[in-house]
């Protein structure tokens, strides 16, 4: 029989309609997985970063001190002293020449060698060097850049632009042995710690008076990062796009609190390789989803198939009785109309995946109680709703997986009373079909009370005791068992089914992972990864304790709130 033009439209929106979850559902997957990878890879690379910078900043401190030192000893020498007290300054530069000529010279404290130094006056400016002294060469403009607003009373740093590079300069106050006050400042500049040789792809230099020195780094970089570093926070990280490549930069300060302009170490990360790895991933999903579009595609029209049988079955009749036609009219429109608003609601926001789910089971259950089904349509009409069922708490899984992963779940904390808990779990399950001949034994203190949210706690704890319902044998025996353990409660469920196979048990937690052992059980295989999150949310832990032919036991602990006192 050929199907109608209706019919064939009707099938097609239910095919678009469950394509569309599908899509919504990979898209969903793609983007938590993206976000879980950005997160993992800027955690690497901080840890990486803190690791580098704190065993260079250990050599730069033994540094930093040795200078440090050496100059508070030179504005101690007694020769500059005099000269500075008795105003005679025609002789500062040629007694700081002989007391500083070690120093300049250097020797074999190669990296404490001085490159040049200067005496600053009372106002802050410096005293220029008289003709025939080498204290070290500097341009008109770099002396300049010596000068402070006032003298220091304690030792600054800063750091000077000189010959295409910078040096590390160091203000050490002289003070007066005659009224303690400070009268002048001994400048020494040294060629700056090596930033570079940290490893791993990245470049260091300093940034200081609008100009980055970087020197392994292009002129572009240099340009964007010149651009970019006034405005950037410091003693943290942020990305800059460099070249079409994305590469993460950190920054600190190096001279806090001191009167010379400020400077800031520079550490660029290129993350061309973290981005790589993301395009990888980000395809392999895509892949994955291509995939089960294919599979979705091909069930859904299997499934639409079985939906128009029945429907093509009331338009015939409708033919031979003009009151079910009207009414195969009637429910062929509603269903319509549902289907229209499932189409609408699967385009919406990822929390509402489960409209249209509801709205197609919803016109399942309206035609399953049209007249002039047979019993075999209503077994098939059965089932589809069975699935949409399925489909629908697999959505509501992967939702409340998608808020576990971008930490959006708040927890909303209460005494919950584990033992009344427990027992009310254990009498539901009793009330399950098949459930009534299994031994249930549970041992578990009175008063016993744990901190957590119910309805989640009630998700975990369904989780164990219908997989050990599910996953035992008959008339198989159920154990609950908890006792404190410190400011933990510690809950063990077991069960006496056949045992999870040893090269199983190291995934049972991941996502979709069904055992051998499982497989004819229904299930999506989620629900120990969720219990297992919401378990971590709530501070405490759910793991597989033990398992063999026999006997199979698992672990859930939470926070200890309470226990009362009984009157």
């Amino acid at each position: 029989m050929t199907a109608t033009p209706s019919i064939t439209g009707f099938r097609l929106r239910v095919l678009l309609g469950m394509m569309l979850v599908v899509c919504a559902v990979t898209a969903l997957a793609l983007w938590s997985a993206q976000q879980k990878f950005t997160t993992e890879v800027q955690q690497q690379l901080q840890s990486a970063f803190q690791g580098q910078i704190a065993s260079l900043h250990q050599a730069w401190e033994l540094r930093h001190a040795a200078l440090v030192e050496r100059s508070r000893a030179l504005a101690r020498k007694p020769r500059l002293h005099a000269a500075l007290e008795d105003n005679a300054l025609d002789l500062l530069y040629p007694n700081a020449e002989d007391e500083l000529r070690d120093l300049m010279e250097g020797g074999a404290e190669h990296l404490l060698q001085a490159r040049f130094y200067r005496f600053l006056g009372a106002d802050g400016r410096v005293i220029a060097a008289p003709p025939g002294v080498d204290a070290g060469k500097l341009s008109v403009e770099q002396e300049a850049g010596l000068s402070l607003a006032k003298l220091p009373d304690t030792q600054q740093v800063g750091y000077l632009m000189r010959d295409g590079g910078v040096d590390e300069i160091i203000a050490a106050p002289i003070i007066s042995t005659d009224t303690d006050e400070v009268i002048a400042s001994i400048v020494l500049g040294f060629k700056p710690f090596d930033l570079n040789g940290k490893g791993h792809g990245m470049q260091a230099g300093i940034w200081t008076g609008g100009r980055l020195i970087l020197p392994d780094a292009s002129a572009e970089a240099r340009r964007k990062l010149d651009a970019v570093m006034p405005g950037a926070p410091t003693g943290s990280h942020f990305e800059v796009i460099i070249a079409g490549v994305p590469h993460l930069v950190f920054n600190q300060l190096l001279n806090p609190d001191s009167l010379f302009p400020p400077a800031y170490e520079v550490c660029v990360y290129s993350l061309a390789e973290a981005e790589q790895r993301r395009q990888n991933l980000r395809w392999q999903i895509l892949g994955a989803g291509a995939l089960l579009l294919l599979g979705a595609a091909a069930a859904s029209h299997l499934i639409a198939g079985r939906l128009a049988v029945p429907v093509e079955q009331l338009a015939v009749d409708s033919a031979r009785n003009a009151l079910q036609r009207e009414q195969a009219q009637a429910a062929l429109e509603q269903t319509s109309v549902e289907l229209q608003r499932s189409e609408r609601f699967s385009a919406d926001t990822s929390h509402q995946l489960k409209t249209p789910i509801t709205v197609l089971r919803a016109g399942l259950e309206e035609l399953q109680q049209q007249p002039g089904i047979t019993r075999e349509m209503r077994v098939e009409i059965v089932e589809l709703i069975f699935q949409t069922t399925k489909l629908s708490s697999m959505i509501h899984d992967l939702l409340l997986l998608s808020r576990l992963d971008a930490g959006h779940l708040q927890l909303q904390m209460t005494d919950v009373d584990l033992p009344l808990f427990i027992d009310s779990l254990a009498d539901d399950l009793s009330a399950v079909p098949g459930a009534e001949d299994f031994d249930v034994t549970v041992d578990v203190p009175r008063n016993m009370h744990i901190r957590g949210e119910k309805r989640y706690i009630a998700m975990i704890l369904q989780n164990l005791l219908e997989n050990a319902w599910k996953y035992n044998v008959p008339h198989g025996v159920i154990a609950m068992r908890a006792e404190e353990v410190g400011d933990l409660v510690v809950l063990r469920v077991g069960n006496s089914g056949p045992g999870i196979p040893l090269e199983a048990q190291d995934h049972i937690f991941e996502r979709f992972h069904r055992a051998a052992v499982g497989e004819n059980v229904p299930g999506h295989g989620l629900g120990l990864n969720i219990a297992r999150e919401l378990a971590l949310l709530h501070g405490g832990d759910l793991r597989l304790l033990r398992s063999a032919e026999g006997w199979t036991e698992f672990e859930v602990s939470f926070h200890l709130a309470r226990r009362l006192v009984s009157a």
